[in-house]
């Protein structure tokens, strides 16, 4: 925002021009590298599901009422935040869409 050289309102104060500064490295921290996302796939791929994902990829299979609410409590129990257990229900819906395709 460009000040307008105007003492009151919004944009006061001296007139001056808006810098453009270059991107810091900061801005890309959390970003999901390719050597990372590489390596997660192949661990996932050799070492399978952890015996809390098992049961959570039980719970989307029998299936039956409420049962988003019913894995969301359990991950949020077993992983401490809401966020974090959000994402671990739909990585396991993925994993069993993934192995339905597949045909298991």
């Amino acid at each position: 925002m460009t000040r307008n050289g105007i003492a009151k309102g919004t944009n006061s104060g001296h007139v001056t021009k808006e810098r453009v500064l270059p991107a810091k490295p900061s801005n890309r921290k959390g970003k999901l590298g390719k050597r990372v996302s590489m390596v997660r796939s192949i661990v996932r791929e050799v070492a399978g599901l952890a015996p809390y994902e098992r049961r959570i990829l039980d719970m989307i299979k029998t299936g039956g009422s409420s049962v988003d609410k019913r894995v969301y409590k359990f991950a949020k129990r077993r992983l401490g935040s809401h966020k974090r257990a959000l994402a671990k229900r739909e990585d396991i819906k993925n994993v069993n869409s993934a192995m339905r395709a597949r045909g298991h």
